[in-house]
């Protein structure tokens, strides 16, 4: 690399490809032209050296453990900020003033119900369905509900469908859990906030209201922030991959809903979850450890460390007081909250963990939150759907408006049988 440029020895020649400096972050080699002056491709799979696109929206530095939506640290935003303050930054750039978020909070209180007859189409699912094979079908079939605000090319119809997937898809979430335990679906209200209007519609029946904890919607608020962008994950670069075809953003949400319902996605609180279960009592900890220190042994903790960060999860530390406030208030006697207290102390204190790095991560405390807040382990993901549809939302609008966008074509490096010629059958 030589100055602001790189040269690239391939296919007979030397070459030179322009270095790209974004505002933070590392450096990027253009190879745009590679294939047209090489004839060779990069590979690359999982995409782990290769910037898809440029964003303003999210910075992550792994090795700091740093993560900023629009340049503001996450531990600011989760502290100081609401789950609706968060969303307007994502989607305008800025935060707002008072009147502004005033009226961004009424226009996504205004569009919170959802048509009569997605009810009926919830039927059409078995009572024992997972919450997320729901959200998937529910939520591509907005688009046949929806039909004025498809077009892409429409600026005022991106900001519509962009407001509606945001405002409808905690009614959807608190629909399909209704569903799943066979209880009547409650309707929105539009004088609570976004998130205490969510734990309503979900804890809430005819025969009871649901009166929510301002401890409890402090606490999934925050989850919400901690989760509604990642960068370029897996769920984001679908949702992307699919809005460059030109398909309608119901459909490109579906799509991101499905990729995140993957079990190394979305899926990892509740695997967290699950493993604190699996260890059962304080005193199996010893046990648990040594094998997960054990290369032989198949056993990982899950809920430590991260692909990302590095070092620790800034969206840990929020995570790690919320989850002592919840439980403080709820009062939750339960041997797998004392299990994740001690493990969490073993790995912030043992030579082991510190050396790896396997700090606890959001995944480990959001999953004992949302257990102890009442959430069974199948809605997890679901939730951060919800949250993450934020992200994914102004994710699309960018890309959409971005004029360097083309429809996505990875490359492939090719390994099967050369050209060969068709026998037919009785001659095989």
């Amino acid at each position: 690399m030589a100055g602001n440029s790189a040269k690239i020895e391939a296919g007979g020649g030397t070459h030179d490809y322009a270095v790209l400096d974004g505002s933070v972050g590392p450096q990027v080699i253009d190879i745009r032209k590679l294939y047209a002056d090489t004839g060779m491709f990069t590979y690359d799979p999982g995409f782990t050296s290769t910037a898809s696109c440029d964003s303003g929206l999210t910075y992550i530095d792994g090795d700091q453990g740093i993560l900023l939506h629009r340049g503001y640290p996450i531990d600011q935003l989760a502290e100081q900020s609401s789950f609706m303050e968060v969303a307007y930054l994502l989607l305008n750039g800025e935060l707002p003033d008072k009147a502004t978020l005033d009226s961004f909070v009424t226009t996504i209180s205004r569009h919170t119900m959802v048509h009569e007859q997605l009810t009926t189409f919830y039927r059409g699912f078995r009572r024992d369905a997972h919450p997320m094979a729901i959200m998937c079908g529910v939520v591509g079939a907005l688009s046949a509900f929806y039909h004025d605000s498809t077009d892409i090319n429409d600026p005022l119809q991106r900001k519509i469908a962009s407001h509606r997937l945001i405002a409808k898809m905690p009614t959807l979430a608190a629909m399909a859990y209704k569903y799943s335990v066979g209880q009547p679906f409650v309707y929105p209200r539009n004088d609570l906030s976004y998130t205490a209007n969510f734990l309503r519609m979900t804890f809430s029946v005819p025969a009871e209201e649901y009166i929510p904890d301002p401890v409890i919607v402090d606490a999934m608020d925050k989850i919400f922030i901690l989760h509604a962008d990642h960068e370029q994950n897996a769920s984001t670069s679908t949702v992307r991959l699919a809005g460059s075809s030109g398909a309608n953003p119901f459909a490109c949400i579906a799509a991101g809903i499905a990729c995140l319902w993957g079990p190394a996605h979305g899926g990892a609180n509740e695997a967290a979850l699950n493993m604190l279960r699996e260890i059962g009592t304080v005193d199996k900890i010893p046990e648990y450890i040594a094998r997960a220190k054990n290369k032989d042994d198949p056993f990982r903790l899950m809920g430590f460390g991260h692909r990302v960060y590095k070092n620790y999860d800034p969206r840990a530390t929020v995570m790690q007081k919320t989850a002592k406030d919840v439980l403080e208030k709820l009062g939750v006697k339960d041997p797998i909250f004392d299990v994740a207290k001690e493990l969490e102390q073993i790995a912030l204190n043992d030579p082991y963990f510190i050396e790896k790095k396997l700090y606890p991560n959001v995944d480990f405390y959001s999953g004992v939150i949302l257990s102890a807040i009442g959430f069974p382990t199948d809605m997890f993901t679901v939730l951060f759907a919800l949250a993450r549809t934020v992200g994914w939302v102004a994710q699309w609008n960018e890309m959409i408006s971005d004029p360097a966008q083309k429809i996505g074509r990875p490359r492939q490096l090719y390994t099967g049988p050369t050209q060969r010629d068709y026998v037919p059958v009785d001659k095989r």
